[in-house]
């Protein structure tokens, strides 16, 4: 079954910044396209690093840097000096379930897109991924009947009613096994889309208790 990818949502014009960025011009760059941070990219557009609004309020002061990086140790702050580095990115092929639960996990608003790489192609926010919770229900139904349960679960057609109302789910009827219903709601629940899962399907056949005599009569003791 098919997914939303990265590359569906993210922006491709980014605002970015180089090392040398004077601390000052960053903060303007923030408050001016009204973002929360701006990835930090060296002379062939590879990321090597991010400043956050955290970031900049609360590094003020600059840092001593060795010399090798080419960040001077004194005068006013840079991007290089402030930034959060290494860089969190994602890669435009990557599921957007993945990556959400990646900025769920690590508590990050705003993610740069790489290519193999490391070259910036575009910003993925959480306000973008807020968008696959925008598919339309006719498509969530569409996707449950004819892939998950024709395609995956070859159950035929009319033995399943689907109502999809505002991404919540409501499964009525019946399929073959009671292994069956397992796979039914966690095919449907990892679909794009899909908010809640409520289910009333129930099996003709109950082959879970088969299978479990049959691996108790098959272990040796």
């Amino acid at each position: 079954m098919k997914h939303i990818k990265v590359a569906d949502l993210m922006t491709d014009e980014v605002v970015s910044v180089a090392p040398g960025t004077a601390f000052r011009d960053v903060a303007k760059l923030l408050a001016q396209y009204d973002i929360s941070g701006v990835p930090v990219l060296d002379d062939e557009d590879r990321v090597v690093g991010v400043v956050s609004q955290t970031d900049l309020l609360a590094r003020t002061v600059p840092r001593p840097q060795p010399a090798e990086q080419g960040i001077t140790a004194t005068g006013p702050p840079t991007a290089g000096v402030v930034m959060s580095a290494p860089a969190i990115t994602v890669h435009a092929e990557e599921t957007v379930a993945d990556v959400a639960r990646l900025m769920t996990r690590r508590g990050i608003e705003r993610l740069p897109v790489v290519d193999v790489e490391d070259r910036l192609v575009g910003i993925v926010t959480r306000r973008d991924l807020l968008c696959m919770f925008l598919r339309p229900d006719s498509e969530i139904r569409r996707r449950i009947t004819d892939e998950v349960l024709t395609e995956v679960l070859d159950v035929p057609a009319g033995d399943v009613d689907v109502h999809v109302v505002d991404g919540i789910v409501t499964l009525e009827g019946h399929v073959e096994r009671r292994s069956q219903l397992a796979a039914l709601l966690g095919l449907i629940e990892r679909l794009d889309g899909v908010v809640a899962v409520a289910s009333r399907v129930n099996a003709r056949t109950d082959d879970t208790a088969t299978h479990a005599d049959h691996a108790r009569h098959a272990m040796p003791w």
